[in-house]
């Protein structure tokens, strides 16, 4: 069965907003590559972002260009595989302990720490 663009419309693309250094704010659909626009605030963007979704998804049906569907959470376990270095896992191990909480819960507050920290910079 072939989508048309009221399907593709339906599903929860990732709408990534930043704002512009130079002014306004700029936004992109995350699995649509070249899904760009821009605009001067927040409000205008999600309008404009929207009539770029689905420009883009008409000129990619009419090309007959795959399109890319949104990942959905349960294409995620929650589990991934980590090898470090043994003095890091001692390091993490020994955090660990004297915070009270499992290596797992030292490690995830970390990384979710890392990520914002990372957010914050773009």
């Amino acid at each position: 069965m072939k989508e048309d663009l009221q399907y593709y419309m339906s599903l929860p693309y990732r709408e990534v907003i930043e704002a512009d250094p130079s002014g306004g704010f700029v936004g992109h659909i995350a699995e649509l590559p070249g899904c760009i626009t821009q605009a001067e605030t927040k409000t205008a963007l999600l309008d404009l972002l929207d009539d770029a979704k689905e420009e883009w998804l008409a000129a990619a049906l009419e090309d007959g260009v795959a399109i890319p569907e949104p990942a959905r959470a349960e294409d995620y376990s929650g589990r991934f595989n980590l090898r470090l270095p043994k003095s890091l896992h001692k390091d993490l191990a020994l955090t660990a302990k004297m915070e009270g909480v499992s290596l797992n819960q030292l490690a995830m507050c970390l990384i979710a720490g890392g990520l914002k920290a990372s957010a914050a910079k773009q």
